[in-house]
């Protein structure tokens, strides 16, 4: 495992692109293009991770954590998602993958991990769990894709105890831990 390169962006674009083509697991209708990743990675460089693991080079999944929304007083949470590639799935990889993710928001310091799971999806489901998030709500039939209505379940984890007042979430680059992955 290590931290995402700007050169994965067109290896992550390729594993996303089924995602958004043939399921719900994504909301997205048309696939990113390797730009449209590497931008995306470059707008949250120095404040949220991006991590990716592969065999023998090659990146077979990746996780990544953005804002859970853009207003002031959320700045202490934030969304997390990961991605697979078929051949990467069910071997651990993505529990893996997504510890790593989540300690490295721990270290940074941010309270809450939000996962919104397209539902039904029993595998990301079980994953949440295993990973210590619950479940605490859905938004009922909020999205249209691929000729269906889907809800989203909200996942949420405890990163670090509540304090008052908070602080702020250090960027990645000053967590010892991030720092000792390879980039």
């Amino acid at each position: 495992m290590r931290r995402v390169r700007p050169a994965d962006a067109a290896a992550i674009a390729g594993i996303y692109r089924p995602y958004v083509l043939e399921s719900r697991a994504t909301f997205e209708i048309d696939p990113p293009s390797a730009q449209d990743i590497a931008a995306r990675i470059a707008k949250v460089e120095g404040r949220y991770p991006w991590v990716a693991t592969g065999d023998d080079g090659a990146v077979t999944g990746y996780a990544y954590a953005m804002a859970f929304r853009e207003r002031p007083a959320y700045r202490f949470a934030v969304e997390t998602s990961i991605y697979l590639a078929p051949p990467a799935q069910g071997r651990g990889t993505g529990a893996a993958l997504y510890g790593l993710l989540l300690d490295i928001l721990a270290a940074q310091g941010f309270v809450h991990a939000i996962g919104a799971l397209t539902l039904p999806n029993p595998g990301s489901v079980a994953l949440h769990r295993r990973m210590g998030f619950v479940e605490t709500g859905v938004y009922e039939q909020v999205g249209y894709k691929l000729g269906q209505w889907a809800s989203v379940g909200l996942f949420q984890k405890s990163l670090n105890p509540l304090a008052d007042p908070p602080a702020e979430p250090l960027a990645p680059g000053d967590v010892p831990l991030w720092r000792g992955i390879p980039g």
